[in-house]
């Protein structure tokens, strides 16, 4: 139940449930031993009442003075509580009564000390007399002194009783509740005293929740508020600095992501112009190695087709060789160039070379026979060397 209950209802309940219970028990504890005091107090007035009447009415209860009974009953019946009176004969018939019928049953017995019966609004009281309790005024006589000479009976009301018990409940019950109502004011200021800066804390936690970060709580009166309000403050403000820090990183790299995509993009428009002028050289390229192939190649071809028409003519053998290593030359000047000029499958990354047996000794021989001219001008002399365990053929 107290879970459900928030920190005033807590407050309110803590404080007035003990001291509601507490008053209750005290009230009802005192009230009870007033009024058990009432009835004893009221127990004993009728004992003395009638121990009272006992010395005032021996004297006419031997003489069976009728009259001055009656008086003294009515007497009697002014001091408080006294409902009725009646003073009986020996035999217990009665002899003189002042109040109304009396509503106690009769006390049983025939002792010689104080009988009552209590009822349910009233106590009867029924004291035997002796001759020994004549009045002080009136001469004791012997023969007498023992001799029983009636009964007193006297009934005390409960009611006077029973008002000052209601009027003790009352006094009790107003004490209670003015103790109980000064405790609820206490209570509520006191729950006022929490429940206030407990609102004001719940207030700053939402709003740092939402995001405001900047809230601060104001001292709240108590040291322990104080302190609680104290860490939610440095809490607060280390939220902040590591907000502040992580947007301070955020723009930091948003700027580093823009410039360097500002640089990416700037490097991609000098790509995009480098492929494109890469494009246009390798173009060009291919222009100018097309016209070249052309260009080169009719010369060759003109000094291979003049090198036939020498061949076919009356040659000495040393210049039939100088036409052949011409030939030869210029075949192979003529396919190298071929292949470098077939630009286009370079590019593509067809170009394939191919697997083909030769002549290492012919491919020397070829090689020295090209350079002899150049060699002999410098008066240098070209050998080949070639190991015997080297293949003629190779691949």
């Amino acid at each position: 139940m107290l879970t459900k209950l928030g920190i005033k209802g807590r407050v309110l309940l803590l404080t007035i449930l003990p001291a509601s219970l507490m008053a209750a028990m005290l009230g009802g504890y005192f009230t009870w031993m007033q009024l058990s005091e009432l009835q004893s107090q009221l127990l004993l007035r009728g004992e003395m009442i009638a121990q009272d009447l006992a010395p005032l009415s021996a004297s006419a209860l031997g003489r069976k003075d009728k009259v001055l009974l009656s008086r003294i009953a009515t007497q009697t019946l002014e001091q408080p509580d006294v409902r009725a009176v009646s003073f009986l004969d020996v035999d217990r018939s009665p002899l003189a009564h002042a109040g109304p019928t009396m509503i106690s049953p009769t006390p049983i017995g025939n002792s010689s000390q104080l009988l009552n019966s209590t009822g349910t609004d009233a106590t009867r009281y029924l004291l035997p007399v002796f001759g020994n309790q004549r009045h002080l005024t009136s001469p004791i006589i012997p023969a007498e002194a023992d001799t029983l000479m009636g009964w007193v009976d006297v009934e005390i009301s409960h009611n006077g009783t029973l008002l000052r018990g209601y009027r003790s409940l009352f006094a009790s019950l107003l004490l209670i509740f003015t103790g109980l109502a000064i405790t609820a004011v206490v209570a509520v200021r006191l729950s006022r005293t929490i429940n206030g800066p407990m609102s004001q804390i719940k207030q700053a936690v939402s709003q740092l929740k939402d995001g405001n970060l900047e809230t601060r709580l104001p001292p709240l009166g108590s040291r322990e508020l104080d302190e609680l309000a104290s860490g939610i403050n440095r809490m607060a403000a280390t939220l902040q600095n590591a907000q502040e820090e992580l947007q301070m990183s955020i723009d930091q790299a948003t700027e580093d992501v823009r410039q360097n995509l500002e640089t990416i993009e700037i490097q991609n428009i000098e790509l995009d112009l480098a492929r494109k002028e890469a494009l246009e050289a390798s173009r060009i390229k291919s222009e100018f190695l097309a016209n070249m192939s052309h260009e080169i190649r009719t010369p060759l071809n003109g000094i291979l087709g003049f090198t036939h028409l020498l061949q076919k003519s009356e040659l000495t053998p040393r210049q039939f060789d100088y036409l052949a290593t011409i030939e030869k030359s210029a075949d192979n000047l003529l396919s190298i160039i071929n292949e470098i000029l077939d630009f286009s499958k370079i590019e593509a990354g067809k170009l394939v070379l191919d697997n083909i047996p030769f002549n290492l000794r012919d491919l020397l021989q070829d090689t020295l026979t090209i350079l002899a001219p150049a060699a002999h001008a410098k008066q240098l002399e070209l050998v080949s060397l070639v190991y015997r365990d080297t293949p003629l053929a190779l691949s």
